[in-house]
């Protein structure tokens, strides 16, 4: 096992602390059933620190694209407790689960999600629409001049390049003033020049704005912008750098697949 490997579930919740966004006790997820069952994630305890840039690394299907679906409430995990800024959401109803995503989560996706009729404009302020609620011009204006568009409100996506269409649907996640927002692989379409500037934009949401960032990335120079490196492998937990190069993140990466092949998984099938 790699150093930092998954401690017992005790000494973590002892550990966690209200400076904790987002917490996870114990996760377990299993898709399927019996024999076509497949173990995603296997007592998995962490918590992801209120006001930080945490990136969420691992070889391909160790469970890091799971670990952020259960942690954002869009997939419930098999047993284990998740809270995201003080609320139990495994407990929840589908509805309740719905509005708090909408109320308190923001979500950054690699294939931007925008709708293509829709002005940047309105696409940062969909989701209070969708909520029902009046958007705050006002609030709207100052998010999309922060990410540097405030001269582009009125463009489609299609007038849009990819980093900018990116941007866009950072400050849709920011505009809400969420107690996290998720981002699953952000750079991954984006060329190199283009990813820095997103992962820049990212950063300063933490550092500048105190907002909270998870995201999930392949990418070790994506993971270096972050305060924090968490590494998963077989669905588990086994260590974590703060304030880490590229390099160093290269290098663990490494030792963590080198390891994983070495190693023969405990029981059924691995997902991402």
């Amino acid at each position: 096992m790699p150093e930092g490997s998954n401690p017992t579930t005790e000494e973590s919740v002892a550990r966690h602390t209200q400076a904790d966004a987002v917490r996870l006790d114990a996760i377990r997820k299993v898709y399927g059933r019996r024999r076509n069952a497949v173990l995603a994630l296997e007592g998995v305890t962490i918590g992801f620190e209120r006001s930080a840039f945490t990136a969420v690394m691992g070889p391909s299907g160790s469970g890091k694209s799971t670990l952020l679906n259960v942690a954002a409430g869009l997939d419930r995990p098999t047993s284990g407790s998740v809270v995201v800024d003080g609320t139990e959401l495994t407990a929840m109803t589908e509805a309740a689960l719905t509005r708090l995503r909408r109320e308190r989560i923001g979500f950054v996706f690699q294939a931007f999600n925008l709708l293509p009729a829709l002005t940047v404009y309105q696409n940062v302020t969909l989701p209070a629409r969708l909520a029902g609620r009046r958007p705050d011009r006002a609030k709207a204006t100052r998010v999309i001049e922060s990410i540097g568009l405030g001269d582009r409100m009125g463009s489609r996506p299609a007038e849009l390049s990819g980093g900018e269409q990116q941007r866009v649907a950072i400050g849709r996640a920011l505009v809400g003033e969420p107690a996290v927002i998720f981002a699953d692989e952000p750079t991954g379409s984006l060329d190199t020049t283009t990813g820095r500037e997103v992962l820049a934009l990212l950063r300063d949401s933490v550092h500048e704005h105190g907002r909270t960032v998870v995201m999930v990335t392949h990418d070790p120079m994506a993971a270096s912008y972050a305060d924090r490196v968490v590494f998963l492998a077989d669905g588990r937990f086994v260590g974590q750098l703060r304030s880490a190069s590229a390099e160093a993140i290269a290098g663990r990466m490494t030792h963590l697949g080198a390891w994983r092949d070495a190693s023969v998984p405990v029981t059924g099938s691995r997902t991402a």
